[in-house]
């Protein structure tokens, strides 16, 4: 109900501190700027897991018929993280009443900022919060998943999420003499149609790449044409290669855009995470653990998807994996997808991530005390 955005977290990592203090688990503030990191340290010399939950919301209204909607204007959980939140506090309450009977170690990372570039897990990282971390788990709801059901990817599971802001100049006029002026708007409209041939005639429609404009910004009023015109957008794709590749056709298709319009422009073009890689053996503990669980129905093998998400720097450091929760409820309409206005969760998917985070710390200690 008190979402805060990413980088402008105060209430939520003062919570989670005091939450986290409250079991008697050693906990540091401001890692990385806005992170908390708990430790519940059993002995030195056993192996250590790290569990990792994301706090921060996004600039949505929101507009679910819920008593727990939010109540900050314009902002909300939107994807779920508040959950993610939930989950992990959880698991570190639970193993801190068992600390006599763990065979390892567990740190819980709590971070700020997933949702924006940088983010906020490779600030933590520099600021130690694998340190002494063997593996690590994570979890995502998600409203693509019937409650009682876990997913699972091997390997590469989410995308390159770049982001671009083109700012194109021009000069403006009055709307009723164009040929007076250098059109943005039109220019505009007509790069939005070019960048689509880019996608579909100058990459292999073998390789998975989106082109998504989200944003076009121009003139507030019906007979002038504008100076300028602002145009954001997303470019996805699963490795490097492709990536360098849009971003030619990118600067490409401006530069002809220049020639034959007579704007200029400015482009910002900020590269985002690298792809989500799952450790195989970290992946089958997850599925060996959640096939355990009376709760789960179901473990479903998911193909890999072009969204971003930063766990991705986790694992370039240490092996684990990153899974998926069902929290899907179609008949009190938690079936929305994230980023929606009206985005929410059936809560009893939650006991299931909880679980399933468990018995994996388990599994894994088993394991390596063989």
């Amino acid at each position: 109900m008190y979402p805060e955005l990413s980088f402008q977290e105060v209430q939520t990592p003062a919570y989670i501190a005091n939450y986290l203090r409250s079991l008697d688990i050693d906990v540091r503030e401001g890692v990385g700027g806005r992170g908390v990191v708990g430790r519940l340290i059993v002995d030195e010399s056993l192996p250590t897991v790290a569990l990792r939950a994301d706090f921060d919301a996004l600039p949505i209204q929101d507009l679910k018929d819920a008593p727990y909607k939010s109540t900050v204007p314009g902002v909300m959980h939107a994807c779920g993280h508040d959950a993610h939140t939930a989950v992990v506090l959880t698991a570190a309450k639970i193993l801190s009443e068992m600390k006599d009977e763990l065979k390892g170690n567990i740190v819980f990372i709590h971070q700020h900022a997933e949702e924006v570039d940088p983010g906020g897990a490779i600030q933590m990282i520099a600021d130690g919060c694998l340190d002494g971390v063997d593996a690590i788990f994570g979890q995502h709801v998600s409203t693509s998943l019937d409650v009682g059901k876990i997913g699972y990817k091997y390997g590469t599971a989410t995308g390159i999420p770049d982001d671009f802001t083109i700012k194109l100049k021009g000069r403006g006029g009055h709307a009723s003499r164009p040929h007076d002026t250098i059109d943005p708007v039109a220019a505009g409209i007509a790069l939005c149609n070019q960048l689509q041939y880019a996608v579909t005639r100058r990459t292999n429609a073998m390789d998975s790449v989106v082109l998504s404009i989200t944003m076009f910004n121009a003139g507030n009023q019906h007979n002038v044409i504008p100076d300028e015109v602002t145009i954001g957008g997303t470019i996805r794709s699963f490795n490097h290669e492709m990536q360098e590749t849009m971003i030619k056709e990118l600067n490409r298709t401006l530069e002809g855009l220049v020639r034959t319009t007579g704007v200029s422009f400015d482009l910002d073009y900020m590269k985002g995470y690298p792809p989500v890689v799952n450790d195989d053996q970290m992946t089958d503990i997850v599925i060996e653990s959640a096939a355990r669980i009376s709760t789960v129905n179901e473990t479903i093998r998911l193909e890999p998807d072009l969204g971003g998400e930063d766990f991705s720097y986790y694992l370039q450091r240490v092996p684990g994996t990153f899974f998926y929760t069902g929290v899907k409820n179609s008949s009190f309409k938690a079936d929305f997808p994230h980023h929606h206005a009206h985005f929410d969760i059936d809560e009893k998917g939650m006991v299931n991530a909880v679980s399933v985070m468990l018995e994996s710390v388990f599994t894994y200690f088993e394991k390596e005390s063989r």
